[in-house]
């Protein structure tokens, strides 16, 4: 009965310092290749830049034309924008966006609302931007 519990626990601890083994091993070994090959890091330009190629914003005009001083609702969605973001309207005077003084905020389900007098007459063209990422471009008639 001595030699069987003897031999038993022998086994066992044999079959534990052995999985020890194998473990520190496979540890060692992982630590190793890890050391050996490090990753490059990303800059964290580099990974805001890829969080913003990701981003986006649609844009619709209530109307494609209106009176000088009229209301114009842009509304639309955002993709990949925090909620609270601050969407900022635009329009296009010669070939440079210039930003008017009509803002809103993302709500909840990514959708945004902005209304917007227009007194220049003509047609304008404007977009909704928030950060570096920008929607199409809308054209609406002012008369």
């Amino acid at each position: 009965m001595k030699a069987t519990l003897r031999s038993r626990c022998a086994r066992t601890f044999a079959a534990g310092a052995l999985s020890a083994a194998l473990l520190t091993a496979g540890s060692v070994g992982t630590f190793a290749h890890a050391a050996a090959s490090p990753k490059p890091k990303a800059s964290p330009s580099a990974s805001a830049s890829a969080s913003k190629s990701a981003a986006a914003i649609t844009v619709k005009a209530s109307s494609a034309s209106v009176k000088a001083g009229d209301k114009v609702t842009f509304t639309g969605r955002t993709k990949g924008m925090p909620i609270g973001s601050k969407l900022v309207l635009q329009h296009k005077k010669g070939s440079k966006w210039t930003t008017l003084q009509a803002s809103t905020t993302v709500k909840q389900g990514s959708s945004y609302s902005l209304d917007a007098k227009l007194n220049d007459k003509g047609k304008q063209e404007l977009r909704i931007k928030y950060d570096e990422v920008t929607s199409p471009s809308v054209t609406v008639t002012v008369k």
